[in-house]
């Protein structure tokens, strides 16, 4: 199978390096904001320097390591005994895993074990998981005090990718996903791919499928080379160190351009409008529903959407499903176990998870592979009509 390198600008790395090499070497991406800049680190075996790589940014900070059940059973004693060696005091918090614990509940709970520890604002949190530890744990760190430090340590394919840069932070409530937090940078992001080794098939899948939306936000040639080389990255090939730092350099340039999603960052909401709304309507519940896979059936119904209103070709839509059905992501709503609200319901969630202005919704629909835009005059009637014939039985 053919495996092309993709040119990608990262400190300390020929964009024509061999890709073997840099899965050993490892890579380094800067996101550019001015004097809050930072670095992505990429590299297998970086869960065990992780105490001497927080000591170079953040020394003397004292740390409180936030993780769940699943991860602390894999990382937590390594992560402890990394910092440990580089004199580095440390507490540590562990809740349960899971969709539901990004809630008020475990906010409160998080904030008061860090209170109890008595850490200082210059002190930081080390948001050990995925992306519901890094949401919740980094919304944290920027109340507590009004804005702790933060370490993000992703463990997930999803979290690696996308929700561990870029600084949103975050809960969810009844009323929709992510509504409540803020905008908070970390000082630092460590990503060792060799922890998507002991993630699940079906996780590893779901974040996956922020890295196809990538290609389908606006380049078609990173999405061909997926499609070549998906076995690779899902097998731990070379491939996969390729993908994940592809995937932060596009994150890391939108972000620097629009931080506070004013403007252009947006687009990275491709697929989750549709998402968000139907993990609400199946009330975070991850048996039937984790996020990566209602972003993967978000990005299918927003290119069958922007066919219908006569903006993309249908062979777009088809080409984005037969790829994400390829990987094995569901692409449509009867993929989804259980009953679904009806139409108007979805609607009424969609309409909590983005804005409505003047009675128009915004979604993020495209022109074709790798040309997605924002549309922030899409009437609601026309959403609600798609989505009724979406959901009919065929």
């Amino acid at each position: 199978m053919k495996q092309p390198t993709l040119p990608i600008a990262t400190q300390g790395l020929s964009s024509r390096e061999d890709p073997a090499v840099s899965q050993r070497t490892g890579r380094t991406v800067r996101v550019a904001l001015g004097n809050r800049a930072y670095d992505i680190m990429i590299a297998v075996g970086l869960m065990g320097m992780i105490g001497e790589r927080i000591d170079a940014v953040l020394p003397g900070a004292r740390l409180a390591v936030v993780t769940d059940e699943q991860v602390a059973e894999h990382y937590l004693a390594v992560v402890m005994s990394s910092l440990k060696q580089a004199g580095i005091d440390a507490t540590s918090v562990v809740l349960p895993a899971g969709e539901r614990t990004k809630s008020f509940a475990s906010l409160e709970h998080v904030c008061d074990a860090l209170l109890a520890a008595q850490l200082e604002r210059g002190d930081a949190v080390v948001a050990l998981g995925g992306g519901v530890i890094g949401d919740l744990a980094g919304f944290a760190s920027g109340i507590i005090k009004r804005g702790m430090r933060l370490v993000q340590v992703p463990t997930s394919l999803l979290a690696q990718v996308d929700s561990s840069v870029g600084g949103k932070t975050g809960i969810n409530t009844a009323h929709g996903k992510n509504l409540i937090g803020v905008f908070h940078q970390p000082d630092l992001v460590l990503i060792d791919p060799d922890c998507l080794d002991t993630l699940a098939p079906r996780e590893f899948r779901a974040g996956y499928a922020e890295v196809v939306k990538y290609g389908l936000i606006d380049q078609p040639e990173f999405l061909a080379w997926l499609e070549d080389s998906w076995m690779d990255i899902f097998s731990g090939g070379p491939a996969r160190i390729e993908a994940i730092a592809r995937s932060c350099q596009a994150k890391a340039a939108v972000v620097a351009a629009d931080e506070r999603e004013q403007g252009q960052r947006a687009l990275l909401n491709l697929g989750h409008t549709f998402g968000h709304a139907l993990e609400a309507a199946v009330g975070y519940d991850s048996a039937r529903l984790v996020h990566g896979e209602g972003v993967a059936i978000g990005m299918v119904l927003a290119y069958r959407f922007s066919a219908r209103m006569n903006l993309a070709s249908p062979d777009d839509a088809e080409r984005v499903e037969r790829h994400l059905r390829t990987v094995g992501l569901p692409t449509k709503l009867s993929d989804i176990p259980g009953d679904l609200p009806d139409a108007s319901r979805l609607l009424d969630l969609i309409g909590q998870d983005k804005k409505v202005s003047r009675g128009r919704l915004t979604f993020i629909l495209t022109h074709g592979i790798g040309q997605a835009f924002i549309a922030d005059d899409v009437a609601p009637d026309a959403v609600r009509g798609f989505l009724s014939e979406t959901m009919e039985p065929v």
